[in-house]
């Protein structure tokens, strides 16, 4: 009896830290209610079952960090549920928001099953930039490789559309304009770019993505191209979890740069030696319209569908929250529910 107590009392203020067994969930019920923790354990994150329809089935280490974000428990406070809240159902294939400070998870569908993610593989592309390109004013000199890739590139929003100057091999671009573009944009050849001078080639950068993956201990992640297309053939190969993108976001907070430039709504970039102008425009919808909304990154193939990560904060400013969604025809009208769902239902103490 005194360990149920302690149990109950525990229970809503524990940061999933490590990964644990799965608990059976055969009653349907949803897995952010099934957590359990006893005073002897740790809190353990569900695994995701096999056969569930994901790309892969999970693997878990109950001995690997779950959320190796040097800035946890920074405030100090933890966010607590409201008592008689259950958890959001949206639309989206999966979901998650988490605390970015501690780690704690504040809502969880599907959160680790397998799947495409698209261009939100450009988070992990923007956290390598910072951490291996020592000058982002250096020029970035664009290669054929960079050029052939398919769908949004610079100068062209969707794979029809051109308005702009395309960039053209040869040009020397640099690195922060290609990182406003990738973000902004979601130019998948300014990321291919920015991963090719960093390695060499794409295949090499690759290697550096799920290097870094494995070094953050994201067990539901194997990226394939620095953009997030898929490679024809090799699907099954490219995918991570909305846990997982929200884990890569987290801890991109410690990189101003990254967030500073998915705040900005427009603009404009010209080569080094300022022959060619090349126009920037945000494609998160929410920039403008969600007043505590810090930044986001748009995704999206006919493979992996909408997805949206996005950042947002309390009206004090001090608690921020990573929210991901994934698969979601309704992504804008959803990520703007689970928001307001996160901060009506969550105090932190």
């Amino acid at each position: 009896m005194f360990n149920l107590v302690i149990t109950f009392l525990l229970l809503p203020f524990a940061p999933f830290w490590l990964y644990g067994n799965l608990a059976s969930n055969t009653q349907g019920t949803s897995v952010a209610n099934s957590f359990t923790c006893q005073s002897s354990d740790v809190c353990a994150l569900p695994q995701q079952p096999e056969g569930d329809g994901s790309v892969l089935g999970a693997q878990t280490s109950e001995s690997e960090s779950i959320f190796p974000v040097n800035s946890a428990l920074a405030s100090g406070l933890v966010p607590i549920r409201k008592g008689g809240v259950n958890d959001l159902k949206l639309w989206a294939g999966s979901s998650v928001a988490i605390d970015a400070d501690t780690g704690t998870i504040l809502h969880y569908d599907e959160g680790r099953k397998k799947t495409q993610i698209a261009s939100l593989t450009k988070m992990m592309t923007a956290v390598l930039a910072m951490e291996n390109i020592k000058d982002l004013q250096e020029p970035v000199t664009i290669t054929r490789e960079d050029l052939n890739v398919d769908g949004t590139k610079v100068g062209c929003p969707t794979s029809v559309i051109c308005n702009s100057n395309r960039m053209y091999v040869g040009e020397k671009v640099k690195a922060i304009d290609l990182m406003k573009v990738m973000l902004m944009n979601s130019a998948n050849d300014s990321a291919t770019a920015l991963g090719v001078h960093m390695a060499g080639s794409a295949q090499k950068f690759v290697d550096m993505m799920n290097a870094k993956a494995l070094e953050l201990g994201l067990k539901d992640t194997h990226f394939c191209t620095p953009s997030g297309l898929e490679i024809d053939g090799q699907e099954d190969q490219c995918y991570s979890s909305a846990y997982d993108i929200a884990r890569i976001a987290a801890y991109s907070l410690k990189y101003d740069t990254i967030w500073n430039i998915m705040k900005i709504p427009d603009g404009q970039f010209y080569s080094c030696d300022g022959k060619y102008m090349h126009v920037l425009k945000n494609t998160d919808m929410l920039l403008n319209t969600l007043p505590n909304c810090i930044g986001g990154k748009t995704g999206f193939t006919p493979l992996a569908g909408k997805s949206l990560l996005l950042g947002a904060e309390d009206p004090t400013g001090k608690h921020k929250i990573i929210a991901v969604v994934l698969n979601d025809e309704q992504r804008w009208e959803d990520m703007r529910t689970l928001v307001g769902w996160v901060y009506n239902n969550y105090t932190w103490k």
